[in-house]
């Protein structure tokens, strides 16, 4: 037991040099580690964006199987959560047709809902995706229904 003694009492500690080194190494990885964790977390906020995108063509498309026509653009996807009140009121609205208001996007944008939609479809959803402007490449490119 001496011995253990007296080895604890002579051991010096870290010197202010090893203490900057190990601080510098773990602050290197620290930051290499939250970058990477950074990149996945603009990637998933894609796949999210394209999953709402998802349940809100659905709901449209329930909508249209209750009242025989799609909201008008005026109405809105607001019109998934509550009875429009525009015309033309639909007499058959069975809603709300989601669990949740998905009227957001992961940006904390509005959904954009167009009717008729491009290339021939009845309506168009879309996002301006991370950038919040129209276009975009990669993670900043826009996020739309008919290209999902």
């Amino acid at each position: 037991m001496t011995k253990i003694k007296a080895l604890l009492k002579n051991e010096d500690g870290w010197t202010f040099v090893e203490t900057l080194i190990v601080i510098s190494i773990v602050l290197i990885l620290t930051s290499t580690v939250g970058f990477m964790a950074f990149r996945y977390v603009g990637k998933a906020k894609i796949v999210a964006a394209k999953t709402q995108i998802e349940n809100l063509s659905m709901a449209l498309d329930t909508y249209f199987m209750d009242n025989l026509r799609y909201p008008i653009e005026e109405q809105g996807l607001n019109s998934l959560w509550i009875k429009p009140i525009l015309e033309p009121v639909p007499k058959n609205w069975d809603g709300p047709y989601l669990k949740k208001n998905l009227a957001k996007d992961p940006w904390d944008n509005d959904y954009k809902y167009v009717v008729p939609g491009p290339n021939g479809l009845p309506y168009g959803i879309s996002s301006l995706g991370a950038d919040r402007t129209p276009g975009g490449e990669g993670d900043d490119r826009d996020i739309n229904s008919w290209e999902n």
